[in-house]
């Protein structure tokens, strides 16, 4: 009999992947309660989803590589955005209650970059949360989908460039697994960042698993900050959602002066548009602030109950005050490098979500597309798997356990020297720093492997597109390229942008 099919995480890509296979055998295995400790249910946005008579595949595909400033891969993009009807259908079938008007046609929200009203919400701006509550809801009631919580994934075991099995850690002991196939949705890279709105436990458990295993992974560099974080002391930091902009609320400075009427499309410019306007204000010792016109104050509580909730907890009345923001990290537009039905370079490893590089985003995301491209992502590789049979032997485990992970000098490099704006002398340092991090084998290492991988690819990136911005390198290249390396290539690169000889990496395997 087959080993089950591993999915690794629980946000909406590994639900939505869970659910797509049953009635198949998934082991689905999480670090915290089922849909607890995931960026997906953090999501005020909605998903974009291109369902209007005013609208269409084509338009939404047209934004998406705007905003993506030419790097998006044009077949990944198109096919993700038509998935859209598939992805509604599927999600309302497993229990999710999409926002309708009185006649019964979905609610379709303005936000950033998109030419149309196209964004779907659940439950208002608390979508993540309420679509991540119902398929929660719906895996537990899957009888094909064993649920594992409280395990954590340390490494894939890899043989003949083959997925062979996992070493977790449970209740503070190991345990190998034994599988063929595995999908990691593991989310993003926010606990890198002292700012960031994502939860500071994920570093990008996804992408060092794979990178560890020798995938390939994509496009690293390309790391979006949210303009309109709160700013406060809280950590992480709330999201203020650009749906806020979107409802006609404009940015100011401290001396009431709008800096961004100037700019095309002023607030709802691409999100790195604004978080460098933003960022630029606060070098020059200034406060910014959300400011809501009066009819949308009048309103704010109803249209946007969780953000008024937020605001709350940190003394401010939407209806009477301005809202203090600034830039946090946000999204990794990078990760493994996948094809279309989510594959990776390694066979029988596919990832969905946050943690994967489909060539949707390019080199910035457009807003609320990471739900979609999730969903999306999960029905093509559940759709994939079920086409492959599993291993039926079981591997002999050799690989040792490595440490908890531990962030905190990471987050201080990587903080200071991967910014909303980068420079060359800036990137050296950080790679000088982490790389000797990465090789070690103590607490540092992991998080460390994701962080270089951003520095390298960074580093190897001398022009400022989309979401990567150079101070010394303003200009585009006018020929954009995406960047593609194993952990191998960028160990290497590391060591010529440091000036050290490193050692190439082992891989975790199974004798």
């Amino acid at each position: 009999m087959s080993a089950p099919v591993a999915v690794i995480g629980s946000g909406i890509g590994g639900l939505v992947t869970a659910l797509a296979l049953a009635p198949q055998p998934v082991l689905l295995i999480t670090r915290a309660d089922l849909g607890a400790g995931t960026s997906s249910a953090w999501a005020q946005g909605g998903i974009a989803a291109a369902l209007g008579e005013d609208d269409s595949p084509e338009l939404h595909l047209e934004d998406t590589l705007g905003a993506g400033d030419g790097l998006s891969d044009r077949n990944a993009a198109r096919a993700i955005v038509s998935a859209a009807p598939e992805v509604i259908a599927f999600l309302e079938r497993h229990g999710v209650l999409f926002d309708r008007e009185e006649n019964g046609a979905f609610q379709r929200g303005l936000e950033a970059a998109h030419s149309r009203h196209r964004i779907l919400h659940a439950g208002g701006d608390a979508s993540g949360a309420a679509i991540i509550a119902a398929l929660a809801k719906a895996v537990a009631a899957t009888p094909s989908v064993t649920v594992m919580s409280g395990t954590e994934v340390r490494r894939l075991l890899v043989e003949d460039n083959s997925v062979r099995g996992l070493l977790c850690v449970r209740n503070d002991r190991a345990l190998p697994i034994e599988t063929g196939r595995v999908v990691l949705a593991t989310g993003g890279i926010g606990g890198l960042y002292h700012a960031s709105t994502n939860p500071a436990g994920n570093f990008g458990q996804g992408v060092m698993l794979a990178a560890r295993a020798g995938a390939a992974l994509s496009d690293m560099e390309f790391v979006q900050f949210h303009p309109t974080a709160l700013a406060t002391a809280t950590r992480p930091l709330p999201l203020i959602s650009e749906a806020v902009r979107g409802e006609g609320a404009i940015l100011v400075n401290d001396r009431n002066e709008r800096f961004l009427a100037g700019t095309p499309s002023a607030e709802l410019a691409p999100r790195d548009v604004v978080a460098r306007a933003i960022a630029a204000e606060m070098a020059r010792g200034r406060q910014v602030f959300l400011d809501a016109p009066p009819a949308l104050r009048a309103r704010f509580a109803t249209r946007f109950p969780a953000i008024t909730k937020i605001c709350a907890r940190a003394g401010i009345d939407p209806a009477t005050d301005r809202i203090p923001v600034r830039p946090a990290e946000h999204y990794h537009m990078g990760g493994i490098a996948t094809d279309i039905d989510a594959r990776t370079t390694v066979s029988g490893l596919w990832a969905v979500g946050e943690c994967a590089a489909t060539g949707l985003h390019g080199a910035n995301r457009l807003a609320s597309n990471s739900l979609l491209e999730a969903a999306a992502a999960g029905l093509a590789a559940a759709r994939n798997i079920a086409a492959r049979p599993g291993i039926t032997t079981a591997p002999s485990i050799t690989a040792a356990v490595p440490p908890a992970a531990q962030t905190d000098r990471v987050r201080s490099i990587i903080s200071r020297h991967l910014g909303v704006i980068r420079n060359g002398p800036a990137l050296a340092t950080a790679v000088t720093a982490l790389l000797p991090l990465a090789q070690n084998t103590g607490p540092d290492a992991d998080p460390a492997v994701v962080a270089l991988s951003i520095a390298v690819f960074a580093a190897l990136r001398t022009e400022s597109r989309g979401a990567h911005a150079r101070s010394d390198f303003p200009d585009k290249n006018a020929h954009p390229r995406r960047q593609t390396m194993t952990l191998d290539d960028i160990f290497t690169a590391a060591g010529t942008i440091s000036g050290a000889h490193p050692i190439r990496h082992s891989l975790a395997r199974s004798a």
